[in-house]
């Protein structure tokens, strides 16, 4: 299924159930001229900004769109590389991704946001932050920010240089190896076909910034409470993480990396809980 069929079904599926208005999609620039899509599902406080992973976009938000419309406002992104915006961008980074949210809270003037990242998306999100200070009041991580303390080994880094020499390959391991073990074989392979299909060096180039970038830093510089909902499949360093935020976690047992496909339901629940906590 192409993204752009995907996101045409989910405003169809979604249009009247749990959401008050859609419109979508919203297409602004971004603070280098690049074009974002994003979609307004609902309108209200707080606002819950969606950040997809690596090689995603908005439309792995699905399962949580209609839960989520239902008590606050929704907006969902597909950052620049990713789903219906634009590619012509020279340097891509987490920063660069960051902008692109941040142009889309700005353009909409949204106010009170929580901004809720997967995967890299996290790490976006707190980078948003930073960057709007006093308009996000909080960032919640979806199986990310496991460990602030974490220092990349050699062997970390070489894995990085299999998705420049094939990308497909290197993606399509990477991508099944971050399941659960009961997942469904058709959404794996789903899921795998989608994010390996995608811009090989786009997807290359943010694998590299993402190894780059200083977690730690991000942390404290957010300024704001930092939650997230991770999965059991990587172990998550509360310590080292309340070192420089106001860290909390919900542990999710037995599922994979893509909690929003293998438990929404329970997602969902932990999601709604800690934006009204926030």
């Amino acid at each position: 299924m192409t993204r752009c069929r995907a996101y045409l079904l989910l405003l169809v599926a979604f249009g009247c159930v749990g959401c008050s208005s859609v419109t979508g999609p919203v297409i602004m620039r971004s603070s280098d001229g690049v074009e974002i899509a994003a979609t307004v599902y609902s309108a209200g406080q707080p606002t819950v900004v969606l950040i997809h992973g690596w090689m995603c976009d908005q439309t792995y938000w699905e399962n949580q769109i209609p839960a989520l419309a239902g008590d606050f406002g929704v907006v969902t992104v597909d950052l620049a590389g990713h789903g219906l915006s634009g590619t012509d961008r020279e340097s891509w980074t987490i920063d660069s991704l960051a902008q692109d949210a941040a142009a889309v809270i700005t353009h909409l003037e949204l106010t009170d946001v929580v901004v809720i990242g997967h995967s890299m998306g996290g790490r976006v999100g707190l980078e948003v932050a930073r960057m709007l200070p006093g308009t996000v009041v909080g960032v919640i991580g979806v199986d990310t920010l496991h460990d602030a303390d974490a220092v990349w080994s050699p062997e970390d880094l070489a894995f990085v240089d299999r998705f420049e020499s094939d990308f497909t390959t290197a993606c399509d391991g990477f991508v099944r190896g971050m399941f659960g073990k009961q997942a469904d074989g058709a959404l794996v392979d789903q899921v795998a076909a989608d994010m390996c299909g995608g811009p090989g060096d786009i997807g290359t180039a943010l694998l590299r910034d993402y190894v780059a970038f200083d977690l730690a830093s991000s942390m404290q510089s957010a300024g704001v409470p930092v939650r997230c909902v991770n999965a059991d499949l990587w172990p998550t360093n509360t310590a080292a993480n309340r070192k420089y935020a106001d860290f909390g976690v919900v542990i999710l047992p037995g599922v994979g990396h893509f909690l929003m496909q293998e438990a929404p339901d329970e997602l969902n629940a932990a999601l709604i809980e800690i934006v009204t906590a926030l």
